[in-house]
């Protein structure tokens, strides 16, 4: 439960800063669709670094140890904003001062993502120590690689295949190596 708090409030901190001031992801706002917010800052998307900062962790943890974790888990959660921001900005949740070439949303983006990600796996991991059991969260991360894949190609009106395939792959690539080292413990 610390780890989940460690990682929900930096990404609190991180948005907070960043709707404040546009470092690090670039200039945004949340629209009045997300609610409650505090400051800003609507409580699910700190909710969401929780949970998913936590399955993260789980995949860096399978994957490496020190640093190498920490650089894996931020790549993961990474991975799951490229389903992520072009879902929300397509219903409105969030806008962008400037348009991106991924969808809409601007490299700067993904860049101020691996730096918050790793904040946050940093985080979890001053908190919890030694990492915790991957397998549930391990399943968590998986399942939301597959869903959010599956919703892009084949569920949402339009469905857009390129954002189906860059965030499956991208998740992919870091789940299955995971999943492949967690069954050889």
């Amino acid at each position: 439960m610390r780890a989940f708090g460690a990682a929900v409030l930096t990404g609190y901190a991180a948005e907070l800063i960043g709707v404040l001031t546009g470092f690090p992801f670039g200039s945004y706002r949340y629209t009045d669709v997300l609610w409650p917010q505090i400051g800003g800052v609507p409580l699910v998307v700190t909710l969401a670094w929780g949970g998913m900062g936590l399955a993260a962790y789980a995949v860096g943890a399978a994957l490496a140890t020190g640093w190498g974790r920490v650089c894996a888990g931020a790549g993961a959660l990474t991975a799951w904003d490229l389903f992520l921001d072009p879902q929300m900005v397509r219903l409105g949740l969030w806008t962008w001062a400037e348009d991106g070439f991924y969808r809409g949303i601007p490299l700067t983006n993904f860049a101020g993502w691996l730096l918050v990600s790793a904040l946050v796996m940093l985080a979890i991991g001053r908190v919890a120590g030694d990492p915790p059991p991957v397998g549930g969260l391990l399943v968590l991360y998986t399942v939301m690689a597959v869903m959010e894949t599956v919703a892009f190609a084949a569920v949402f009106v339009p469905a857009d295949p390129l954002v189906a395939a860059a965030g499956g792959i991208a998740m992919g690539a870091f789940a299955a190596p995971a999943w492949r080292r967690s069954w050889q413990r």
